[in-house]
């Protein structure tokens, strides 16, 4: 954590007039763009909310039930429309009950601006009424964090807030603001932050680099890139399609990076990680050369580190130098923004096509195909599968909607299925894995793309930890459609249970209510689905309905969604049953 404000290079619109610190929050907002934040009010925010009442025509407040629906929210928020996202809450529960929301944004270089209230400056350290050291505690999980004790600290700290959220690798900001503060009168004037003293966010990229990597990829004999979000952070999309395109190289994608590249263009592979698909986790310990374009390596992905692409040359394209090394050693590594190093890498490529190892792909995809995939969309089981509910989304939607996944087997099958056609489609929770993430996500998301269709996709047991946030599509009226895969069972754990514990489901059946009159009881439209007859009918309906909507889908109890890469093991052992 960073205590001191550090000289800063600032854009200045001097306007120097007296007011509060709560007026101060507010006109800092609106400086900045904000046109709308998700909170919940409480004791010492009170003074902010004042404010914001009286600016409803300016800026937005959607009152959350839940402040981690209100984090959640302003994730969704930024992770569709690559803005910074906020969220405002009271001190004490108020602010702890942000911090899941925060981790989750920490962990996926979501850009954040978290406000919460604190206790009076004298108060502080006394252990008052609703006084929770959040500095402290989110420490770990934010970019950076500052408590203001002064209200002529409020402009400079949010300045430099929105600045470190969004730029170089983004992330989540909290700024704790005591409530003498915003009562405090100063003379207030707003300078935007352009820069930081010692603070680099975007590392210059290295010629010398770009040209290794280069005589490496024109040399590979069976290259394989994977991207990650880092492309779409970078807004490097058609830099990455014209390096593909221009090489002739396969390229798979990790869970935050699909919708970079749509999902028909032919040189896109398939997903990788432990539910990933069969051909690019495999073949990722036969390539010769592995290009990773703005991924981490994360666990998920390599699978046993021991094992993980030994035979290959690594290229690492990555903002972020803690990442260079850490899970993978690059024998050559490019810092920089991913759009500026795509860029810079193009010119040097060599077109190429690549015939007997994309062969490889293909043979590999049959037998995924006939194993796996053709079960799952086409199924001749009695009851419906998640895959053909995620395979009539496709058809009515044509590829153009954002899913907003949760955390479970449905969110691997919403990643594997879903057909995306658009940058910024695939909104879940990856590295925390959250669950609860997915309902005020996809508030939070419909609301910065309402021109878009929003789907969330959630499984019986992830949509009953944030239920509550239908309150707030009732107040808000946001139109966006919420499909539950309901079988009854924690599903994800209960396939671990049944492969690994034998079959022993300990605490993973869920009695659940009758979602639909939930649903109704918040006047949403909702609907049943049992059976595979009324399954068109009911997606068409639920795309065609102008409000918001609720689909549930009865599914079958023990599917289990594979490929699977056992934990700890290889990306050569996936499993295809």
């Amino acid at each position: 954590m960073e205590t001191q404000i550090l000289k800063e290079k600032r854009t200045v619109h001097k306007t120097k007039e007296r007011i509060t610190g709560c007026e101060a929050i507010v006109k800092c907002l609106l400086a900045e763009g904000v046109d709308v934040l998700y909170g919940y009010p409480g004791g010492t925010i009170m003074p902010a909310y004042d404010i914001l009442h009286k600016c409803q025509d300016k800026i937005r407040h959607v009152l959350t039930r839940h402040e981690q629906g209100a984090a959640h929210a302003a994730q969704g928020y930024a992770r569709i429309s690559g803005k910074v996202g906020v969220a405002i809450a009271t001190s004490g529960p108020g602010a702890t009950n942000l911090v899941t929301g925060i981790t989750d944004a920490h962990v996926d270089s979501t850009p954040m601006v978290c406000i919460t209230g604190q206790v009076a400056s004298h108060l502080l350290g006394s252990d008052a009424f609703q006084e929770t050291d959040i500095v402290s505690i989110s420490t770990p999980v934010t970019k950076w964090n500052h408590q203001i004790t002064k209200a002529s600290e409020i402009p400079e700290v949010i300045a430099k807030a929105f600045y470190i959220a969004k730029s170089g690798r983004p992330g989540p900001v909290l700024i704790d603001i005591t409530k003498d503060a915003q009562f405090e009168e100063f003379d207030f004037e707003y300078e935007k932050c352009t820069g930081i003293r010692s603070y680099n966010p975007a590392p210059n990229v290295v010629t010398t680099a770009v040209q290794k990597a280069a005589r490496l990829i024109n040399d590979a004999e069976k290259p394989m890139i994977i991207w990650g979000q880092g492309v779409i952070l970078g807004e490097a999309e058609e830099e990455l399609k014209a390096v593909i395109e221009k090489t002739g190289i396969p390229a798979a994608w990790t869970i935050l990076g699909a919708s970079a590249i749509p999902t028909s263009h032919p040189l896109n592979v398939g997903m990788v990680g432990m539910h990933g698909n069969y051909a690019p986790n495999k073949l990722t310990n036969e390539c010769d050369v592995l290009i990773a374009i703005g991924m981490r390596f994360d666990d998920r992905v390599t699978g046993d580190l021991a094992t993980y692409a030994k035979q290959a040359k690594v290229i690492h394209f990555e903002i972020d130098p803690s990442e260079i090394d850490k899970n993978v050693k690059a024998h050559v590594a490019v810092l920089g923004n991913a759009k500026e190093s795509l860029q810079r890498l193009l010119p040097l490529l060599t077109e190429k096509s690549y015939p007997k190892w994309h062969q490889q792909f293909k043979e590999l995809y049959r037998i995924e195909f006939e194993k796996v995939i053709d079960k799952d969309l086409n199924p001749v089981k009695e009851r419906l599968t998640m895959g053909e509910v995620l395979k009539e989304i496709n058809t009515q939607s044509k590829g153009k909607a954002a899913i907003v996944s949760d955390v479970g087997q449905h969110q691997m099958i919403a990643c594997r299925y879903a057909q995306f056609n658009e940058t910024k489609s695939n909104i879940t929770s990856g590295g925390l894995g959250t669950m609860g993430f997915a309902l005020p996500a996809a508030v939070g998301a419909k609301m910065a793309a309402p021109e878009r269709d929003v789907i969330a996709i959630i499984g019986d047991g992830g949509y009953q930890m944030t239920i509550q946030e239908l309150g707030t599509i009732l107040q808000t009226k946001v139109a966006v459609k919420i499909v539950v895969l309901n079988n009854d069972f924690l599903g994800m754990v209960r396939q671990w249970q049944q492969l690994f514990f034998d079959k022993r489901y300990a605490s993973t059946e869920l009695v659940n209510p009758d979602f639909v009159n939930i649903a109704k009881g918040y006047f949403i439209k909702a609907k049943r689905v049992t059976k595979r007859k009324e399954l068109s009918a009911s997606v068409k309906e639920m795309m065609e309905y102008r409000g918001p909507y609720f689909l549930e889908v009865s599914v079958e109890k023990e599917d289990n969604v594979f490929p699977m890469i056992p934990s700890g093991a290889s990306v050569s052992e996936i499993r295809l049953s």
